[in-house]
């Protein structure tokens, strides 16, 4: 039977065939590929997790790192107390994207907490999910053993503008964060404030922001606020003792 190439039928059969064949090598490639893919995402997660507490590998060896520095992860309520679930597993970007699409209410949030040790301190790492200009940022803060002074962080983005937001994941942005604590003397919450580039702050609390880079820099700092919030209840209720056995 002869096909006629020039008729609606034959060019509609054709367009359909080459959908259906041009989708199922795409399907089996992302099978193909996702294992690796995963597995890169989760050494990434790691390599994050080490940066913020000042331990740079590289992605092969993060693995290994990982589980020599941290152990026994675990889960927090929206009131700091302790929950069932895989810290790990939990995608805490996904679960921020739920919240503002108001899918997922703020009492019904979980927050990872890393316990950890290095240079002979007792550390916890916390994730950490915002908003920038263009789209999520996100980071690490690790925390000294006292509950309220950070030890290191490192922050990352999905799309700011280079040379202006972007510049969240520089070590000039990073690195004021260290000595900065989050409670006042009395333990009174005072979190972690991102001022406006070039004031060069002196607050025991806050940080310089980016100059010309307004809109990441409230992200940031609205992202410190509300998460550390939630992580003070926590070392609160835990208390020093606690903390320091571990």
């Amino acid at each position: 039977m002869a096909f006629d190439k020039n008729s609606n039928g034959f060019t509609f059969t054709f367009a359909a065939i080459l959908v259906v064949v041009v989708g199922t090598l795409l399907a089996v490639s992302y099978m193909g590929l996702k294992p690796a893919y995963d597995e890169n995402v989760r050494r990434e997660k790691m390599q994050n997790i080490l940066a913020s507490m000042n331990v740079h590998v590289a992605r092969d060896e993060a693995p290994a790192k990982y589980t020599e520095l941290v152990h026994a992860p675990f889960l927090v309520d929206a009131s700091g107390k302790k929950v069932d679930g895989d810290a790990f597993a939990l995608d805490v970007l996904k679960q921020y994207k739920d919240w503002k699409a108001g899918v997922v209410r703020p009492e019904d949030m979980h927050y990872p907490v890393y316990p950890a040790t290095h240079d002979g301190q007792t550390l916890f790492v916390l994730p950490l999910v915002g908003t920038g200009l263009w789209g999520p940022i996100w980071g690490y803060v690790s925390v000294k053993d006292d509950g309220r002074t950070i030890y290191g962080s490192t922050f990352d983005h999905k799309g700011e503008t280079p040379g202006l937001g972007a510049e969240i994941t520089q070590d000039w942005f990073q690195k004021p964060f260290e000595g900065k604590t989050f409670t006042d003397d009395k333990g009174d919450y005072t979190g972690i404030h991102v001022y406006k580039g070039g004031t060069n702050t002196t607050d025991p609390h806050g940080v310089d922001g980016i100059s010309g880079g307004t809109i990441t820099s409230s992200g940031v700092d609205e992202m410190l606020m509300r998460t550390l919030a939630i992580y003070d209840k926590y070392f609160k209720s835990a208390g020093t003792t606690d903390l320091t056995q571990r």
